[in-house]
């Protein structure tokens, strides 16, 4: 029991003298009140003494370190193998910065800085056991039970105090020891925790940090990614705050600035199971476009994270972005230096201290007995057991020899945060000294004001802080105890088979980057992508993808759209359409009907030929202007007729004619004014000697008004009633030429047309037609009402010719007229087909009524001779009779009842005048 008791207080550092007695009870409520594990060390022996599990250095004043002197341990143990870099480099940059300090005559004189260095394993729950011994001091022990055999009181050393911490290295453990250091007031500068959440000063008001924290590199290396004009990339973090808050901050400065997409975002657990690093590259695999990965993750897991991408052969596809956890450290790509090529990280800027160099490589088991896990380190390094007992036969191990020299027969490289770990030891000593001049003015050594040293105040000479650094670079603390954002950045490149980080840039509030000196694994040149989605085509505007704004889709801006910019397409103006790879508008071309069109060529030529028939006739009929056909054929309404079929023919050229406002007044009055005369000269004609058979049967008197003067005025009457139309249209609606884009607007905007033409729609044009058709069927139902008129007077079988050939071409006409208003080509179409049935409709009238007369006249002039005279009522009788017993009378030559009529109605009805009438129906 005794023996127990003993060894249980002898775990708490005091000491004693005399032969006091234990008791039990004290001893139990003093470890609960202390909450402290027992220690199992050895009781100190003076300056420089070690624990088994902490570096002990003697001082006025004591500052603590916490530094990952070994890696996490597997399988239950609490640590793991050795850290050289990042374990005992920074602990020997502490011990030397401690050295530097008090070999300073003028910082801190005549008070010496000592220390208690504790190994964390890079375990935030075993860092934070450890770091109670900071605060042992600050509890008050109750020792009025602990009595000595002499009845004396017991004398009990308490161990050191601690006025501040420099450390820790992970922010997860950082945060940890953050929570039990504020509450006894002990200030706290980290050498290397960057998470963004220790920035909030009123949860982690008592720490602070000389290098700047993840929301400066954060930003940093989201401006790497836009650099590289990298947009859709993965993250991995490893389980703690470092790594999920760094990750939390570079989506949420991606976010901020815009253009960067997260594809995958993966968290390594605190204790990986077996393949979970396979499993991670398996998910960073699942989108190949998404090449880029961002790492926040600790050392350990980034080697291993190496190791599970070369496993899966993988080489070359990743392209990664580290953060100051891999900066510039041999040991996460020893082995996979091919993995690793090409990637990008970042690392506080800082600078090689030639003075720790010398002071390093200086170190030998001899003169640096103080760190307890040096010799750890020298058989590690030189890859040698100092134990001949420990060589085994095989294993490749050789004895130390105490001959070996670091940097000579090892490789040596000063790891990337010695320069903080010094700044923060530095801090911490600018803060006591100025602290010390201000409570202890004038005097040498510690006065009783900072015995003990007021924590709070302490801190408030840390932020205040603004001194030069161990390598010139100012160290100064913002209100959240955050140091300024000043990073360099490095690429990991095989050149020559030889691997090195080269750096490729800094950033300090903005990024700097020298793009042609980054190399990409295989020693290509060119950046590799990492893109969603690739750039759309010109012409293609971005359909964003749901939540995803780095992807889209390239949709074609088709038919009249062009791309008006990235995401949107508009519709071109009606007279423009888009040019060919739809990125703007062009005119449409404007078309009209050329001459040299076969739609114009052929209208032109059939009017040709018809003006030259219409001549030819009027020629004939000038020339035999007093022989009986012409006389009977009525010349006056004859020539006005022939001037009507003459209009008809010479319309096409006014159709085909380019239109403007000339040309398109024109078109409105002749279009339907040549077939209005050649219509009303035929109408009367037709009435006329309607009436007078009509008349004839009843009284042998002469019809009114059937005289050439008279039919004059008929004729002109009724063509007129066609002019007051179109010059009431010219009032309402002058005359003009338009460019009809609808026309020709075709699916496909490359055959889409302007058409050139006049304002007259289909319906207008039906309107101007109307009139003319409207004579057409009148002509044609006193055809039908005169076909009982025997051939000889009526010319039936002509007439009724013309007028049934007419309609037929008019109701042709309007289907296809109609029927291609849809037609791409309906300009063409309706165009040639008007000009057609014009023609035709006037073709019809002069070969039918015409072409016999000036057959007879020219080629059988024995027939062009006159006949007797009877009187109206005898010739109309004559006429009556003979068709009726002889239907061939019809075959008498010369027309000889014709003439006979005519001859009868100017010896009756005119005695002054003589007077022909023709029975000649004409139509169009």
């Amino acid at each position: 029991m005794r023996a127990a008791a003993v060894v249980m207080f002898q775990s708490l550092p005091y000491r004693r003298t005399g032969r006091c007695r234990n008791s039990l009870p004290l001893l139990l409520l003093l470890l609960l009140h202390t909450s402290l594990k027992a220690t199992q060390a050895a009781k100190p022996k003076g300056p420089g003494h070690t624990h088994l599990n902490s570096i002990r250095i003697d001082g006025d004043i004591s500052l603590g370190g916490l530094f990952p002197v070994h890696a996490r341990g597997h399988d239950g143990k609490p640590c793991g193998e050795l850290k050289k870099e990042k374990g005992i480099h920074r602990l020997e940059a502490m011990l030397f910065a401690l050295d530097r300090i008090n070999n300073d005559h003028n910082l801190l004189p005549n008070i010496t800085l000592g220390a208690r260095i504790l190994d964390t394993c890079s375990r935030d729950t075993h860092a934070l056991e450890q770091s109670l011994t900071f605060v042992q001091a600050l509890i008050e022990k109750d020792g009025t039970d602990v009595k000595c055999l002499g009845g004396g009181a017991p004398i009990i050393t308490k161990p050191e105090r601690v006025v501040g911490v420099i450390g820790a290295s992970s922010s997860s453990v950082s945060i940890m020891v953050a929570n039990i250091l504020r509450l006894f007031k002990i200030p706290q500068v980290s050498y290397a925790s960057t998470a963004p959440e220790l920035s909030d000063n009123t949860r982690y008001d008592f720490f602070s940090r000389v290098v700047p924290p993840d929301t400066y590199q954060a930003q940093a290396m989201v401006d790497i990614v836009k650099a590289m004009h990298w947009n859709y990339v993965s993250t991995v973090a490893s389980e703690g705050n470092y790594g999920e808050s760094g990750v939390d901050a570079f989506i949420q400065k991606s976010r901020e600035d815009g253009g960067v997409c997260i594809s995958q975002s993966v968290k390594i657990p605190r204790e990986p199971k077996q393949g979970e690093f396979d499993k991670v590259i398996r998910r960073l695999r699942e989108n190949p476009n998404a090449r880029v990965v961002i790492l926040f993750a600790n050392e350990d897991d980034i080697r291993r994270l190496l190791h599970a991408a070369k496993k899966a052969n993988q080489t070359g596809h990743f392209i990664w972005v580290g953060s100051d956890s891999w900066g510039s450290k041999i040991s996460p790509v020893v082995q996979q230096e091919e993995m690793a090529e090409g990637a990008v990280t970042i690392l506080p800027k800082r600078q090689s201290i030639k003075g720790f160099d010398r002071y390093f490589i200086s170190r030998t088991l001899e003169n640096n007995r103080r760190n307890i896990w040096f010799a750890e380190f020298w058989e590690n390094n030189f890859n040698c057991k100092l134990s001949r007992h420990a060589v085994k036969k095989g294993s490749g191990l050789k004895k130390c020899t105490n001959q070996e020299r670091i940097g000579k027969d090892s490789h040596y490289e000063q790891e990337g945060k010695v320069q903080f770990v010094i700044d923060a030891v530095y801090a911490m000593a600018h803060a006591l000294h100025n602290m010390h001049q201000e409570l202890c003015p004038g005097k040498v050594g510690l006065c009783a004001r900072m015995d003990p040293v007021n924590g709070t105040h302490l801190l408030k000479h840390i932020r205040r802080l603004n001194f030069a650094g161990i390598a010139g670079n100012p160290v100064l603390f913002n209100e959240n105890g955050d140091a300024p954002g000043r990073y360099e950045i490095y690429q990991y490149q095989i050149i020559n088979q030889t691997a090195e980080y080269k750096i490729i840039g800094h950033w300090t509030d903005q990024l700097h980057l020298n793009v042609r000196s980054m190399q990409w694994p295989g020693g290509v040149r060119q950046i590799p992508s990492s893109i969603c989605s690739q750039l759309c085509q010109p012409g293609e505007r971005k359909k964003i993808v749901k939540g995803i704004p780095c992807c889209w889709h390239c949709e074609r801006c088709d038919g009249y759209q062009y791309q008006a910019d990235t995401y949107t397409c508009k519709m071109c103006r009606f007279d423009l359409r888009p040019n060919e790879n739809h990125t703007g508008c062009v005119p449409i071309p404007i078309v009209k009907l050329e001459w040299s069109s076969p739609w114009a060529v052929i209208p032109v030529l059939v009017a040709i030929v018809g003006i030259m028939a219409t001549v030819f006739v009027v020629v004939t009929f000038i020339r035999y202007n007093d022989t009986p056909i012409v006389k009977a054929s009525g010349r006056e309404l004859s020539y006005v007729l022939l001037t009507g079929i003459f209009l008809c023919y010479a319309t096409t050229f006014l159709m085909i004619s380019a239109p403007d406002v000339l040309i398109c007044s024109l078109r409105r009055i002749f279009l339907g004014l040549g077939m209005s005369i050649s219509y009303a000269a035929l109408l009367t004609k037709t009435n006329r000697i309607y009436r007078i058979f009509e008349q004839g049967t009843m009284s042998v008197s002469a019809p009114r008004f059937i005289s050439p003067a008279s039919q004059l005025v008929i004729t002109f009457t009724l063509a007129s009633v066609q002019l007051i139309g179109v010059c009431i249209w010219f009032g309402v609606d002058p005359s003009k030429a338009i460019i009809d884009y609808e026309d020709q607007r075709t699916s496909n905007p490359v055959l889409a047309r302007g058409v050139l033409k006049c304002d007259i729609s289909d319906l207008s044009l039906i309107c101007l037609l109307g009139y003319s058709m409207l004579l057409m069927v009148t002509c044609t139902v006193y055809a039908i009402k005169t076909r009982g008129v025997p051939e000889t007077f009526n010319e039936a079988k002509p007439i009724g010719f013309t007028m049934y050939t007419t309609c037929i071409i008019w109701l042709a006409f309007i289907p296809i007229f109609f029927g291609t208003s849809q037609s791409t080509e309906k300009m063409y179409i309706q165009t040639t087909t008007l000009t057609i049935s014009v023609s035709l409709s006037a073709s019809v009238s002069l070969g039918l009524l015409y072409m016999p007369k000036v057959y007879v006249v020219l080629f059988h002039p024995e027939q062009n001779v006159p006949k007797r005279t009877r009187t109206l009522k005898a010739v109309v009788t004559a006429a009556t009779m003979s068709n009726k017993f002889n239907p061939k009378a019809g075959l008498r030559p010369n027309g000889e009842a014709k003439t006979e009529l005519c001859e009868s109605l100017e010896t009756q009805s005119f005695p002054t005048k003589q007077t022909y009438i023709s029975y000649s129906n004409h139509a169009i």
